[in-house]
C-alpha cells in the first residue's frame, strides 16, 4: 500500500505530464544521481510496483518473494505506452510514480490475469536502479 499511497500524494502535489503521452504523469518522490538519464534506445533496470488506482490492489512488484528487478528498452514500445515514456529522463537511483491512464496502459480490455480491469488506471512506483 505504501506505493499506492505515494501515487495519491502524487496526484495532488503536482504531477507532471509525461513527454510524449496524452494522460500519463508522473512526479518525482527522490531525486537520482548527477549521471545520464534514461533515454530512447537506453537499456534501463528498475524496482517496480504496480497498483491499480481504482481498487488500490497491488499487482505486480519486482520487490516481492522470488521477483527480481525488472530490465526492458527503453522508448521503443517494449511495454505500455505509459510506462515507456514516463521512464525517460530518470536517473539511476530516481524514484518516480508514474499514473497511467487505461489508454497508455491495457486499454479497455484490462488485463484479467493480473487483476488490472478493464479500464483501470495504473499507478507504478519505479526506482532507477542501472542505465546501459
Amino acid at each position: 500500500m505504501k506505493g499506492f499511497k505515494q501515487s495519491i500524494k502524487a496526484m495532488s502535489s503536482g504531477a507532471q505530464p509525461a513527454p510524449g503521452c496524452n494522460g500519463t504523469t508522473f512526479e518525482v518522490v527522490s531525486p537520482g544521481s548527477a549521471g545520464p538519464a534514461i533515454t530512447k534506445g537506453s537499456t534501463a533496470t528498475v524496482h517496480a510496483t504496480g497498483v491499480v488506482l481504482e481498487t488500490g490492489k497491488k499487482f505486480w512488484s519486482t520487490k516481492d518473494a522470488g521477483q527480481s528487478p525488472f530490465t526492458y528498452q527503453a522508448g521503443v514500445g517494449g511495454v505500455i505506452k505509459g510506462w515507456d515514456q514516463g521512464c525517460l529522463g530518470m536517473q539511476v537511483g530516481e524514484t518516480r510514480v508514474l499514473t497511467i491512464p487505461a489508454h497508455e496502459g491495457y486499454g479497455a480490455g484490462g488485463f484479467p490475469a493480473w487483476g488490472i480491469p478493464p479500464g483501470g488506471t495504473l499507478n507504478f512506483t519505479l526506482e532507477c536502479l542501472s542505465i546501459k
